[in-house]
């Protein structure tokens, strides 16, 4: 469904039986916590069987529950505040140990993310970069984190690398105002997707300039922009995003275009190392 699911629950909710109201008000009112429940959980927080749950979402032109209930998370993630996130994934791990609820919630995101990734879409993205002539990387709030580890490597191998800083709209565009045909501008982002990122692909967009955004899904407001889409599996942990499969992801990616430009990433290292063991960068074992 391509229309606002809340909004449609809503709409539909005079036609529904007494049964399916109970579910559609649940949802309704506690959209942030009914995403995560399991047909099962959220038949019995509103006293109904968990087949009613299905027919609900069969109701809703869904081919059963599972489908219901990854185009709610879809259609939410982007509207929960910091508070509905602790909330939310308080409720996911309950009695179980923290530790290892938030490292198994990881371990789920890294292996659903390898089962979506485009093979093609992904080498298209390592001709893109080894092709740029300039590179432009830019990512907003958490995302800062992963332009700036992917800036840090690209930079070792390419000459014309530039991590756009996460700032307002003119400073932004004063970073990029060279940004021109033959240029690349990786974008990331992911829910609560960051204005300044969508701004960049916008302009970067206009101005003639390749996109590759590494994003969470195709209903991500950076596809509209971009020439190559990657998406990686994000979700919440506390207030916290987790960023560990699109950290992967991008790993992926650094791996294969250094593998492309060895013979320049090894005579950097070798600089490098000289400089560091010169200028005690590390420390030396005892």
């Amino acid at each position: 469904m391509n229309e606002d699911l809340l909004k449609a629950i809503e709409e539909k909710l005079p036609q529904f039986s007494k049964r399916q109201k109970l579910i559609a008000n649940f949802i309704l009112e506690h959209y942030e916590k009914a995403a995560y429940m399991t047909a099962l959980k959220l038949g019995n927080a509103v006293s109904v069987s968990e087949s009613t749950v299905v027919r609900f979402a069969i109701e809703m032109g869904y081919e059963g529950y599972p489908q219901f209930q990854r185009s709610l998370q879809s259609h939410i993630k982007n509207r929960l505040t910091s508070i509905q996130r602790m909330d939310v994934t308080r409720s996911r791990i309950g009695d179980e140990n923290p530790v290892a609820g938030v490292l198994n919630q990881d371990i789920d995101k890294i292996r659903r993310t390898l089962e979506i990734v485009d093979k093609e879409k992904f080498e298209d993205a390592v001709s893109t970069i080894l092709a740029a002539k300039r590179i432009y990387i830019q990512g907003a709030m958490s995302s800062s984190l992963l332009a700036s580890f992917m800036h840090y490597y690209l930079r070792m191998i390419f000459d014309k690398t530039t991590l756009v800083g996460a700032v307002g709209t003119s400073e932004l565009y004063q970073q990029m105002i060279h940004i021109g045909e033959g240029d690349l501008l990786i974008a990331m982002s992911f829910p609560r997707y960051a204005s300044s990122t969508i701004n960049a692909c916008r302009f970067a967009h206009e101005s003639g300039a390749h996109i590759i955004a590494i994003t969470d899904s195709e209903s991500s407001p950076l596809t509209q922009f971009a020439h190559t889409s990657l998406y990686a599996y994000s979700d919440m942990v506390s207030f916290v995003d987790s960023l560990v499969a699109p950290m992967s992801l991008i790993n992926a990616l650094i791996a294969m275009v250094s593998a492309a430009n060895r013979c320049r990433v090894e005579q950097t290292f070798s600089k490098l190392e000289q400089l560091w063991d010169s200028n005690e960068v590390y420390k030396k074992d005892v």
